[in-house]
C-alpha cells in the first residue's frame, strides 16, 4: 500500500483543516487506518485511527471533540477533520496502515507510512 497525504497549510488558531491520505491498491480496505503527528524535538504520537471497517475509532485526549477521522473504501481515502486548531496542534501529520483487529495506537504497529503534510496553527 502506498499513501498519499494532503491537506496541511498555515491556519490560525480556532480554524479547520481537512487532511486527506490517499491510498493505493484494491487491499485498502482491508487496513486500519492512522493519522500520527510528530513536532520538531518530538516523538511520532498517534492522532487518531479508525478500524477497517469504519465501526471504531479511537482519539488522543487532546483532540476528543475537535478532530474527527473517517474512511471512504470506494474511494480508498482517508480523513483528518481536525477543527478549534490550537497552537499546540502544529507538526507534521502522517498516516499509516496497519493489519489487525484492533486500533493499534503505536507508531510500531503500522507497516505503511505517508510522506507527511505540514500542519502549522498561528496563534
Amino acid at each position: 500500500v502506498q499513501l498519499q497525504a494532503s491537506g496541511g497549510g498555515l491556519v490560525q488558531a480556532g480554524g479547520s483543516l481537512r487532511l486527506s491520505c490517499a491510498a493505493s491498491g484494491r487491499t485498502f480496505s482491508t487496513y486500519n487506518m492512522g493519522w500520527f503527528r510528530q513536532a520538531p524535538g518530538e516523538e511520532r504520537k498517534i492522532v487518531a485511527g479508525i478500524l477497517w471497517t469504519g465501526g471504531s475509532t479511537y482519539y488522543e485526549d487532546s483532540v476528543k471533540g475537535r478532530f474527527t477521522i473517517s474512511r471512504d473504501n470506494a474511494k480508498n481515502t482517508v480523513y483528518l477533520q481536525m477543527n478549534s486548531l490550537k497552537p499546540e496542534d502544529t507538526a507534521v501529520y502522517f498516516c499509516a496502515a496497519a493489519g489487525g483487529v484492533v486500533i493499534s495506537t503505536s507508531p510500531r504497529g503500522y507497516d505503511y507510512w505517508g510522506q507527511g503534510t505540514l500542519v502549522t496553527v498561528s496563534s
